[in-house]
């Protein structure tokens, strides 16, 4: 399921001359008075030329905007790409708008295996900006075509930068290889038809993606999780064919001094169980498990990188199927730990498996608790299709913010207000899963929030991420994204776990 594509990044000397390559690509700014170049590798008459031409080129320098030309004889490339990075104030574009142009450059450049990205990089941080959007930006999903494609994307990034033989680069380069890799794997899972996408099949695939690095692996069949109490899993996965798992990872290097806990919605197929969705789109629903796969690959790529934290992660994994063992409005679910919930509507399953993660994580006392999900369609109504809603502690919501902004990503922190939780009360269980309507993010943040464990009296940190519109991207492809998975969340929860691990 996950393919397991490799790409290759180095870096070489802004003088891209000597390289052969399939192309180069450089930048084009939009300006107020028309498109320029910025940082041309050209021999300056060959600059001026290309510069003078780009209005007749129709070129705009707007973002995604991206044209082939052939590539002049300077250089020992077959095409010369013209890459759009929007606005830019001054000489310096943002580090986002450089890892979004290489993204829709190497997004857009399938067929071309070896392609160096000449762009305005001169520092460590702005080439890695450039790796990211290369690793990010060369994908394709092919696993359930009956041929193989004749254009493939791209096999080797080649990053020209005054930073080449900066002692940090090479790090850094490999970090961004990393990472890349990781954001695609989800996006392989979250792509996968959910015909063979299941629970079984999720946990067996954890266990092979882990193969190769030190995480101990647990998967709790449902004859453990019936035995043990995990009452939300059960009960929502009980209606399908394909039982529920609970898939624990653990990475625990000899030096760690924290512990970083990762909770992850994997809602297989969501048919809205009893409570049954509208058929128009319901095919996005295989999405629904974008959470425990984008734990899963920020667990691979924190071992990868060898972070000295303490991590395990919660895989939640069910179905949630209107078979006839389906659980029904109005039932009451013991969940694990004893609490009681009043199972209002059959979907709103997924705080129910959420829930069960999130008791079974607090059981170990670890330093931060984060749990990522699909959880509202108040998400997509709150802040878009793009932007993360981040809710919890103050602490632990301000710094995932903050994480995301550092990673390129884009999250709001959102208030639990309090009367939000009135609206969970139940008359006949502890609380309900289903409450108040506006500002329903919010208000399933405030379920989950009641099943965080405490320590010595005290809550343990806690951040709940609501990536229900930026984990699939149902409309055309932009920047680095494509079109259906995207891997968001994972930028920002490794961004954050570095951070937490250098405390």
């Amino acid at each position: 399921m996950i393919n397991a594509s490799e790409l290759k990044l180095t870096a070489v000397s802004p003088d891209v001359r000597r390289v052969t390559a399939n192309a180069v690509v450089i930048a084009v700014a939009k300006g107020k008075d028309g498109p320029r170049l910025l940082d041309s590798p050209l021999p300056k008459a060959e600059s001026s030329a290309l510069q003078d031409s780009l209005p007749a080129l129709g070129a705009t320098g707007a973002a995604d905007e991206i044209l082939r030309l052939p590539a002049p004889a300077s250089l020992k490339a077959d095409v010369l790409v013209l890459t759009g990075l929007g606005a830019v104030a001054g000489e310096a574009p943002e580090t986002e708008a450089l890892r979004r142009a290489a993204g829709a450059a190497a997004r857009q450049l399938k067929g071309l295996p070896k392609v160096v990205f000449a762009l305005p990089a001169p520092t460590v941080e702005s080439a890695t900006a450039v790796a990211e959007g290369v690793a990010l930006g060369a994908y394709a999903f092919s696993n359930h075509l009956s041929k193989a494609p004749e254009k493939t994307p791209l096999i080797e990034g080649i990053i020209a930068t005054a930073a080449s033989a900066h002692k940090a680069l090479p790090a850094a380069l490999r970090r961004a290889a990393i990472l890349g890799r990781s954001v695609r794997g989800v996006r392989d899972l979250v792509n996968t038809s959910p015909a063979d996408l299941f629970p079984e099949s999720f946990a067996a695939e954890s266990r092979t993606a882990v193969k190769s690095l030190p995480i101990k692996v647990t998967v709790y069949d449902e004859k453990r999780l019936e035995k043990d109490g995990y009452g939300g899993i059960m009960g929502v996965g009980k209606g399908s064919s394909r039982q529920p798992r609970l898939v624990k990872l653990e990475y625990s290097p000899a030096k760690a001094r924290r512990h970083l806990a990762l909770v992850g919605k994997g809602i297989t197929f969501d048919t809205g169980g009893i409570s049954l969705k509208p058929a128009a789109n319901m095919h996005f629903m295989k999405s629904d498990m974008a959470g425990a796969a984008t734990v899963l690959g920020t667990m691979l790529a924190i071992a990868e990188l060898g972070l000295p934290l303490r991590a395990t992660a919660w895989l939640c994994l069910a179905e949630n199927m209107p078979g006839g063992h389906a659980a029904r409005p109005g039932d009451v679910f013991t969940m694990f730990g004893g609490k009681t919930v009043e199972n209002l509507n059959t979907d709103a399953e997924g705080r129910l498996v959420m829930a069960d993660g999130l008791v079974a994580a607090s059981a170990e006392k670890p330093d931060v608790i984060i749990d990522i999900a699909t959880l509202t369609g108040a998400q997509l109504i709150s802040l878009g299709r793009r932007t993360s809603g981040i809710m919890g502690d103050t602490g632990v919501r301000d710094a995932l913010v903050g994480a995301a902004g550092t990673s390129g990503e884009s999250a709001w922190g959102m208030p639990m207000p309090e009367e939000l939780r009135a609206s969970l009360d139940s008359t006949v269980a502890d609380l309900a899963n289903a409450g108040e309507r506006n500002g329903g993010m919010m208000t399933a943040a405030a379920f989950l929030q009641e099943f965080v464990g405490e320590v010595d009296g005290q809550k343990i940190p806690w951040a709940h991420i609501d990536i229900a519109g930026p984990s699939y991207n149902d409309v055309a492809p932009y920047g680095y994204v494509p079109k259906n998975g995207t891997g968001s969340g994972l930028r920002t929860l490794l961004t954050y776990a570095e951070e937490l691990a250098a405390q």
